[in-house]
């Protein structure tokens, strides 16, 4: 499967008020792993942009005076995320926005909606629907789950797409990597990545469990005897080892 993680920056809050997609970033997911493939443009929204949402990004209107329209960038654009499933944060607002700028185009109705060629996904929903009454913005979902945001000191399309990314692997899957030695390993050996590890069946036989003898019982009680007597005080294994009735109730 095809995954385009995706991420708008824009003039104000509603495109229902006239306001219009300003930065564009993609980047692109096969089998879990970053391919490096990544769409990325500003646009002239040929308006201003409300002083809340430059707080927000930083971008202003002289630096968008001479990037392309929309229509200048919407085939390239159109082309990158067709077919794919897009993963957003708060898909409503930035698919609204990408509607809106399609539906602008006179002429183009084989564009449609985002829907009619791609699947979407929210991860703002999943993150409520796992972690309900916490914080779940960008923000807080790389605080909880170890994401390095320490750049994202305004937002910005392709760096916010390329946490999410991060973010997405991390709520899916937990570790995406493993590497022991610093070196791809194959056949799920050190270095190893996750999509080469071979998983055990979960219908395999049961690991058989052999327990101690009588005489080796004895044998480790009388060591821990001695290493006492040598210590002055119960050896840490005696430490940590369950009293009888305590053993008792975990049976």
């Amino acid at each position: 499967m095809r995954y385009v993680v995706l991420d708008t920056e824009t003039t104000g809050l509603e495109p229902r008020e006239g306001h219009r997609i300003i930065e564009i970033g993609c980047v692109e997911l096969i089998g879990r792993r970053l391919t490096g493939r990544h769409f990325h443009v500003y646009i002239n929204p040929e308006r201003e942009v409300d002083e809340g949402a430059m707080a927000v990004h930083g971008i202003t209107d002289e630096f968008l005076a001479d990037k392309p329209r929309f229509a200048e960038v919407v085939d390239e654009f159109f082309e990158f995320i067709k077919g794919a499933e897009l993963i957003i944060h708060n898909a409503a607002f930035d698919i609204g926005f990408i509607n809106h700028e399609f539906a602008l185009l006179k002429g183009r109705s084989d564009l449609g909606e985002v829907r009619d060629h791609c699947t979407v996904l929210d991860t703002l929903l999943m993150a409520r629907e796992r972690h309900p009454g916490q914080r779940n913005n960008l923000d807080a979902l790389c605080k909880r789950y170890g994401v390095d945001n320490s750049g994202r000191d305004l937002h910005g399309a392709l760096l916010d797409a390329e946490i999410l990314a991060d973010v997405y692997l991390a709520m899916t899957g937990g570790q995406t990597s493993l590497s022991l030695a610093g070196q791809s390993g194959e056949d799920g050996g050190p270095g190893a990545t996750a999509a080469e590890i071979r998983r055990l069946p979960a219908d395999r036989p049961r690991t058989p469990v052999l327990r101690a003898s009588a005489e080796e019982l004895a044998l480790h009680a009388a060591r821990l005897a001695a290493v006492a007597k040598a210590c002055g005080g119960p050896a840490l294994w005696q430490q940590l080892e369950p009293d009888a009735d305590e053993a008792s109730t975990r049976h």
